[in-house]
């Protein structure tokens, strides 16, 4: 069955780092588009970055973009969301999402993973 689980969350000071996984089982996600969410307390959800389908392409949001990197493990079948110079406002929730390709009606989700920067 299909299941995305996100681990790697936890507590970090404001410069840190943290590295989030999302081991995916039920489908080969190196053929699926593989993106990273979030959401902060009394926020929507946001787009945080995109790995593209066949290795095409990865994209980032802008408040990411030059301290994020997105990548993905296709043996081991794991999308990786390694985060540097970590900010106070990258607080949040992060999910993990997997969809075969734009306005595909097969999406799926985890059930997120905590990430809490703070002095």
């Amino acid at each position: 069955q299909v299941q995305l689980v996100e681990s790697g969350g936890g507590l970090v000071q404001p410069g840190g780092s943290l590295t989030l996984s999302c081991v995916v089982s039920g489908f080969d996600a190196s053929t699926y588009d593989m993106k990273w969410y979030r959401q902060a307390p009394g926020k929507e959800r946001e787009w945080v970055a995109l790995h593209d389908r066949y290795d095409r392409a990865t994209n980032y949001a802008d408040f990411v973009k030059g301290r994020f990197t997105i990548s993905l493990d296709k043996p081991k079948n794991t999308l990786y969301l390694q985060m540097t110079s970590l900010k106070p406002e990258d607080t949040a929730v992060y999910y993990c999402n997997g969809r075969v390709h734009a306005w595909s009606p097969e999406e799926h989700w985890g059930r997120g993973t905590q990430v809490t920067v703070s002095p």
